[in-house]
């Protein structure tokens, strides 16, 4: 029949006999033609069925609580932890335009309220800000995807605005800006649990070399700059770890 092939073809390299619907030789390697010749089909043979689509996933990222005992995504999207950042980052922004005697927090004044908020999103030195936004965003962001935005916030206000508070009623001539206390409070949240799970030789999922390297790092920031202050940061520590063990303690009642 014209267009069909023959039966075999024979390689020049090596002489072997081979089949003409390949395009190498399988003996030598020799390239025998550029392309496999088309396969003609009667009427009524079996066609090559036609490759299918898979069907897009249509199920949305697991939600906290969703499932007990599976965790929710890891890489959710922590809102109360972008926008906390975010606003720290408007406060540096903001600073190259207000004097920083306007916003800090020097003492406790109930009519300038106001600076409780203010000084606790403000920073002056990058570097610091840099260290407590590190802690802020990772580990609220942690936090957030296990507890919920609610924690963070919580957090933020009773570890940051807290311990600045704090510090203006115990320190004698404050001069407050940035959170040092919800950096080091959120970090401490976080650990905490997964600290009392190593020492019961439990299984954990957090990185507590890594953590320890961060918490040292907020933890000197009142010896590096006059605006942050040590006062705030134990506040922190101690608010966030108690934190941490209510959490344990919460995780061990549900399971």
């Amino acid at each position: 029949m014209a267009g069909t092939p023959d039966l075999f073809v024979v390689c020049k390299k090596c002489g072997s006999e081979v089949s003409p619907y390949i395009t190498e030789c399988p003996y030598c390697g020799t390239r025998l033609r550029k392309r496999a010749p088309k396969i003609d089909r009667k009427q009524g043979e079996a066609q090559p069925k036609a490759a299918r689509r898979m069907p897009r996933p249509s199920l949305t990222p697991l939600r906290r609580d969703e499932i007990p005992g599976i965790r929710a995504d890891p890489f959710g999207r922590p809102t109360m932890t972008i926008a906390l950042v975010a606003l720290s980052l408007f406060g540096f922004l903001a600073l190259a335009f207000v004097d920083r005697g306007d916003v800090v927090l020097r003492a406790l004044t109930g009519d300038e309220a106001w600076r409780y908020a203010t000084s606790a999103f403000a920073y002056s030195n990058p570097w610091y800000e840099m260290a407590c936004l590190i802690g802020i965003g990772v580990f609220g962001w942690r936090l957030e995807l296990r507890h919920g935005w609610l924690l963070v916030l919580a957090l933020f206000l009773a570890c940051g605005v807290g311990g600045n508070a704090i510090a203006a009623a115990v320190e004698d001539t404050p001069f407050l800006l940035g959170a040092p206390g919800a950096a080091i409070g959120m970090l401490a949240a976080w650990a905490v649990p997964d600290v009392r799970r190593a020492r019961r030789g439990e299984e954990h999922d957090g990185d507590l070399l890594g953590t320890l390297v961060i918490a040292l790092v907020i933890a000197l920031m009142p010896a590096a700059t006059p605006e942050a202050s040590a006062v705030a940061t134990l506040a922190g520590l101690v608010i966030g770890g108690l934190t941490g063990l209510m959490l344990l303690r919460t995780q061990a009642a549900r399971v």
